[in-house]
């Protein structure tokens, strides 16, 4: 331009000449478009940004509307009835087991005894007199008693076997007569007699010789009362007093021998009759008893023992180690549970050992037969393991009969061994401390976190709960929670009254 001033730009007082006026249009032009990019941009990013504000998914509306993660672990506090319990492992026995296993003199000819009838099978009962199985024909029949069979019951025997056989021969319906307890008289020889024949069999003779020493007996007392009547009529008719003092020595004589004839009379008699033989009884203490196993077959020689019999009610047994003995007591609350059937029964302890035994030594508690006459032992318990370990030996009766099936079988026994009076307020053992001071407390959060140290007493404790009494009355109720541990998994922080 003339005055210098470069096309398209506007003189310092405005004024534009034509051909500057169309160069400034286009310029200006850019310039709006530009701006408009720019301004169009920056609308679009906010309004991303208010989506995204305003758009959520559901997981996320949950997770924003819970509280921030605590740093500690809570309990709520309950109220209930709290009960401190011992679980163990135990065996059902019975209280007396028997083996029977006879021991017989052999058949005819002297031949080898051999099984000839079994009379029961495993998990029978059985009552008083039955018949438990035939050796060589002979019967082997159980009866009521404690004392184990050691010798042959005769006539003429005395003591406790006798009046013990007396005793179970009456409670089946056959009484001893006049005889004397304890002594084996002419009555106890009815009852024997009735009760063989009740079933089904002879008596033994006492003395095998075909009653010979009884006739022979009775034989001497008709010599010696004929002798005596014959010195009598000979004293009589003869006048002659040199000779009746001969005959009056004869006649005396006469009488003498009469009088030990009838005694050894009385003596036969009183020896001869049935007798019991050792091989033919056994003696348990209780019934219903029942049939445990049999190894017995017919046509088997005797040998060993024949069969098993438990008496009694069936009870739990089991073994307190050191450090439970204090806890378990004679009155107290078990539950029986058979964990192969699911079988449940509850009981009470009714002993426990003051000293310590072997394992293998519960079979021998409850007390058996002992070695007999029977070749039978008394054993205990059946199927106790002999791990040799030790413990203190306990005993749980049952509240109702166990059935029989569980004879010999584990259970896990649950002894309640305290429990406290009613309901009362508990909480996990992990959420009482003691403090410097010596005092007890339990530390309580609420909603918004804040701590406070509640000072308690502690009582009964079981299943990892411990029952609590604030020692200030309503300063914890059910449903407070309670700080039970430290949150691994939120940052810890500080919070009002923590302890």
């Amino acid at each position: 331009m003339a005055d210098g001033t470069p096309a398209g730009t506007a003189p310092p007082d405005g004024s534009r000449t034509p051909g500057g006026d169309a160069g400034g249009a286009r310029m200006n032009r850019r310039r709006f478009w530009g701006a408009a990019l720019v301004a169009g941009a920056v609308a679009l990013t906010g309004a991303g940004v208010a989506a995204t504000s305003l758009i959520r998914s559901p997981a996320q509306v949950a997770a924003d509307a819970k509280p921030p993660p605590q740093d500690v672990l809570v309990a709520r506090v309950e109220n209930r009835v709290l009960a401190e319990t011992v679980v163990l492992r135990g065996t059902v026995v019975a209280g007396q087991t028997v083996q029977v296993a006879p021991v017989s003199a052999g058949g005819e000819g002297g031949t080898a005894p051999v099984v000839t009838k079994v009379s029961v099978k495993n998990g029978d009962a059985v009552r008083p007199g039955k018949v438990l199985l035939e050796i060589s024909g002979r019967p082997v029949f159980v009866l009521r008693g404690g004392l184990p069979v050691y010798r042959d019951l005769k006539p003429g025997a005395t003591g406790d076997d006798v009046k013990q056989l007396q005793s179970a021969l009456a409670a089946l319906g056959h009484g001893r007569g006049d005889d004397a307890r304890g002594t084996f008289g002419p009555g106890t020889k009815s009852a024997v007699e009735e009760f063989y024949s009740s079933i089904g069999y002879d008596p033994r003779p006492a003395v095998d010789d075909d009653g010979a020493a009884v006739d022979g007996a009775k034989a001497s007392v008709t010599g010696a009362e004929r002798a005596l009547v014959d010195a009598r009529d000979a004293l009589a008719a003869n006048k002659d007093d040199a000779q009746r003092k001969t005959l009056r020595k004869t006649r005396d004589r006469a009488a003498e021998d009469l009088d030990t004839a009838r005694e050894a009379l009385a003596k036969a008699e009183a020896a001869a009759g049935p007798m019991v033989p050792a091989a033919e009884a056994v003696f348990v203490r209780a019934f219903p008893a029942r049939v445990a196993t049999v190894t017995a077959r017919p046509g088997a020689r005797v040998s060993g023992t024949a069969m098993t019999l438990s008496s009694g009610r069936l009870m739990a047994q089991g073994h307190l180690q050191d450090h439970q003995k204090g806890m378990v007591r004679a009155g107290q609350k078990v539950r029986i549970l058979a964990e192969t059937t699911g079988q449940e029964a509850t009981g009470r302890v009714v002993s426990v050992a003051d000293t310590p035994s072997r394992q293998q030594d519960q079979q021998s508690a409850p007390q058996g037969t002992g070695p007999d006459g029977n070749g039978g032992t008394g054993g205990g318990g059946d199927g106790a393991q002999d791990d040799g370990a030790t413990g203190y030996l306990f005993t749980v009766d049952p509240s109702r009969e166990l059935p029989s099936g569980l004879a010999g079988q584990e259970v896990r026994l649950t002894i309640e061994a305290a429990s406290t009076d009613g309901k009362a307020l508990v909480v996990p053992i992990t959420a009482v401390s003691a403090g410097v001071d010596g005092r007890t407390v339990v530390t309580t959060v609420d909603g918004t976190g804040r701590q406070q140290r509640i000072e308690v007493r502690t009582g009964t404790t079981g299943d990892g709960f411990v029952e609590v009494v604030p020692a200030v009355p309503g300063a914890l109720k059910e449903g407070d929670e309670v700080v039970t541990g430290v949150n691994p998994g939120a940052a810890t922080g500080g919070s009002e009254g923590a302890p």
